[in-house]
């Protein structure tokens, strides 16, 4: 751990509102090995057994910080742990809890057998629908929510991502299954590359459909010392295209690791004389795949953006003299 102590001073507007927001030392969320083990704290499952007392505890222990009223005796260590409690529990527009199913470390470990040992596109029409409803759940979760959601909009967004995005997984099974009139070579090659341009393809749908309303309405974008600038759509589609980015990169890992793996591992003595252990070793795979593209995906940007205001709407360059400001993109 970096010491809380040598946090430097924010050079920017990035790192000041990093700072605003937890003791994390700025410099470690503009790298991307930065953000990525930032990113492991933020999806450790242990963070869903927290208890209500124990977040409490957390949240003051970082104010008390941040106000210079720390007891004697609190440690790096404790501040950092806080700071994984509060980051992984509360979302950081509204400081309310995030319902744990649709945390993000909830999100690498709730998903069905069926849903990890099956190729997407020959999963039931069923667990399509399961695994949209839990992707269109976990975008809205976590999308930016400076701006206030009515229900309606939730459920317009929630039909829309998860029809799209399962018409295109049925789509790709249908392209699958005529792919055994090929020939060999083809039918080959539609079935090894076929499903990533689709998943994708899904996963696209579903985040810009969920939050489709920060595009009609903007969202908010903060100055060096953390205040209020103004409302952007302009802001709002660069966060839409940084998190759909994301899931574009999220199923490769998915898609590609866990057959070549598998291809080893069925070749071992310890499978072939016993076949009954496939099911469970294949999940136990598709899960670590899983677990190793979900942080690996949504560090690619950090959470909190920066963009110069000459990008954005004049009426934001005009009401800052900054010359960047940040946004939160959501995950």
């Amino acid at each position: 751990n970096v010491p809380i102590a040598s946090c430097s001073f924010p050079t920017s507007a990035l790192e000041s509102a990093q700072l605003t927001h937890s003791p994390l030392p700025p410099l470690l969320q503009t790298s991307f090995f930065g953000r990525f083990r930032h990113f492991l704290d933020i999806i450790d499952p242990r963070t869903l057994f927290v208890t209500e007392r124990r977040l409490r505890e957390a949240v003051q222990l970082l104010e008390d910080y941040k106000l210079g009223t720390l007891r004697p005796g609190v440690t790096n260590e404790q501040l950092w742990s806080a700071q994984k409690i509060k980051q992984a529990i509360l979302h950081p527009d509204t400081n309310e809890k995030i319902f744990m199913p649709f945390r993000m470390s909830g999100a690498s470990r709730e998903v069905t057998t069926p849903l990890l040992t099956s190729p997407p596109p020959s999963l039931p029409l069923a667990f399509q629908w399961l695994n949209q409803s839990h992707n269109a759940c976990v975008n809205y979760a976590n999308r930016n929510a400076t701006k206030p959601s009515p229900a309606s909009k939730f459920i317009q967004g929630y039909l829309g991502a998860v029809i799209s995005a399962v018409s295109i997984a049925v789509g790709l099974n249908v392209l699958v299954q005529k792919a055994n009139k090929f020939t060999p070579a083809t039918r080959l090659l539609v079935q090894r590359f076929v499903p990533f341009p689709a998943v994708a393809s899904a996963n696209i749908c579903n985040v810009v459909l969920m939050r489709y309303g920060e595009l009609e309405e903007g969202i908010d974008v903060l100055d060096g010392d953390g205040n209020l600038v103004g409302s952007s759509k302009i802001a709002a589609r660069h966060a839409l295209l940084e998190t759909a980015l994301t899931r574009v990169v999220l199923p490769m890992p998915i898609l590609v690791l866990p057959p070549i793996v598998m291809s080893m591992l069925e070749k071992t003595a310890l499978l072939q004389a016993r076949p009954r252990l496939l099911l469970p070793v294949q999940s136990l795979v598709c899960l670590a795949a899983f677990g190793l593209a979900l942080p690996l995906a949504i560090s690619l940007f950090p959470q909190m953006s920066e963009i110069e205001t000459s990008q954005l709407e004049p009426e934001i360059a005009r009401a800052t003299s900054g010359r960047t400001v940040v946004y939160n993109k959501g995950l």
